[in-house]
């Protein structure tokens, strides 16, 4: 669905989550659960005061990952319950806010909410500034974050990432061998392909190494493949015969994991791409847990192949 169009101060996060307005909600007014998923990757918080109507206010502190403490207070200009939230973010005491934020939330037919983020600057600058320094610092996984949190059914990750390029285009990148591995591979690894079968049905199977002392081999066996909006297969590990192997470095991690990747026309010119990762059903519960720690990992391994794929297609991305 495309966003709307922002104003040059502007910019806008829309996000379609596979859960109904009230859970949606709900994960944004309750304090402990706005715990669980609010922050970027890697950081948490601890709320201590939430007056959630127009006029209210938000008391929290956010911790990070190498002992960074912030004071938040956010205060509310309009709270209408399940579809609107209008507040000014960033500000704590003796420090003004960062920028105002308006929060859409619209419940959809299939049962599915989208809920859409516009954050105002002063000036188109501090805008291009902000929007800079929210990639850098990964804010968007906050958004993941909450996707992971209202999918009661399963133990997921979730990384997405907005490309200034068409969705025929995108698509294209992810199911020509050619051209996904020229970006996929971790950052310092080249990818290729052994065999390419892409299509439902089909396995493909690939080498990745560093060129030095790390040689890795896996497969992809594709379940779903629907033009130009969606692609879905399973991957595992596999040894230089072909056979189901293990990660290399990690022994607990699920032996198979279920891709979902999801394209998303955004208008513009722009396409947005969700990457969904689940353990398979047959996983151990050590090795969900290893799955679940390895979050933030996986996070900085896909922000390094998507800046690769924008320098590919030669775009911006957020």
């Amino acid at each position: 669905m495309p966003a709307k169009k922002d104003k040059p101060n502007e910019f806008t996060i829309t996000r379609i989550y596979d859960a109904p307005v009230e859970a949606v909600w709900d994960a944004w007014a309750d304090p402990k659960k706005a715990e669980q998923w609010w922050g970027p990757r890697g950081w948490w918080i601890k709320s201590h005061e939430k007056d959630l109507r127009s006029g209210g206010f938000w008391k929290y502190t956010m911790y990070g990952p190498n002992g960074e403490v912030f004071e938040n207070y956010t205060p509310y200009h309009v709270v209408e319950k399940y579809k609107r939230l209008e507040y000014d973010h960033g500000a704590g005491e003796g420090r003004p806010p960062l920028f105002s934020v308006v929060v859409t939330f619209e419940e959809l037919k299939n049962g599915k909410t989208q809920m859409a983020m516009t954050m105002a600057l002063a000036t188109p600058e501090k805008a291009a500034e902000t929007k800079k320094f929210i990639r850098g610092a990964n804010g968007n996984s906050t958004w993941d974050r909450l996707a992971e949190f209202l999918d009661t059914k399963h133990d997921k990750f979730v990384v997405n990432r907005s490309f200034g390029t068409p969705i025929a285009t995108m698509y294209d990148m992810w199911t020509k061998p050619e051209l996904l591995s020229k970006w996929l591979p971790p950052t310092g690894f080249t990818m290729e392909f052994l065999k390419a079968d892409i299509r439902v049905g089909g396995r493909s199977s690939y080498k990745m190494t560093n060129g030095k002392d790390v040689t890795m081999y896996g497969s992809c066996t594709y379940r779903e493949l629907s033009p130009v909006t969606r692609i879905a297969y399973d991957q595992d590990f596999r040894d230089a015969n072909d056979n189901i192997s293990r990660h290399p470095f990690a022994p607990l991690w699920p032996e198979t994991m279920q891709t979902t990747v999801t394209f998303t026309d955004e208008g513009d010119g722009r396409t947005r791409v969700t990457v969904e990762w689940v353990p398979s059903e047959k996983s151990a519960p050590a090795e969900i847990e290893e799955f679940k720690k390895a979050r933030p990992g996986m996070t900085m391994g896909w922000r390094g192949s998507f800046e690769k794929l924008e320098e590919v297609l030669g775009t911006d991305s957020f």
